[in-house]
């Protein structure tokens, strides 16, 4: 019985330790709408980088958001970018922009930050978004 019962605590610490990447491990900041909002106004060296196609940020987007779609050009700009500044992603639902986040760590950002849900959880969370014409440059 004492066997059974340290073997199955054995295994659980092992499922545990196993069951996916270590928060010390992870570099970038996922987070919710409000904390994104806050911690972007509270940082004098913010950019808020809008990393979905310019089709999409062309209907709405977060006020001061520049447009690198992850689609190929963050890799470019990657390169122009101060790795001082503190970046903050976002794309529609949080998913392109968590891999954004991933590849910006790796190379050598330090302050980078993801909106947890994207767009839409900023929209639901009733955080204002700029639906005024832009142009492709």
């Amino acid at each position: 019985m004492r066997l059974s019962i340290s073997i199955v605590s054995l295994l659980i610490v092992i499922c545990l330790n196993a069951s996916g990447q270590q928060p010390d491990s992870v570099k970038y900041k996922s987070l919710e709408p409000y904390d994104f909002h806050l911690t972007c106004l509270k940082d004098d060296k913010a950019v808020i980088i809008d990393v979905r196609e310019f089709f999409e940020y062309k209907k709405s987007r977060i006020k001061d958001a520049i447009n690198i779609p992850s689609s190929g050009n963050m890799e470019f700009a990657s390169d122009t970018l101060e790795k001082d500044k503190s970046l903050f992603l976002y794309c529609t639902t949080g998913y392109r922009s968590k891999r954004v986040c991933e590849k910006l760590d790796y190379k050598g950002f330090a302050n980078v930050y993801n909106l947890e849900g994207g767009l839409k959880a900023w929209k639901k969370d009733g955080f204002p978004v700029e639906k005024k014409k832009v142009k492709k440059r």
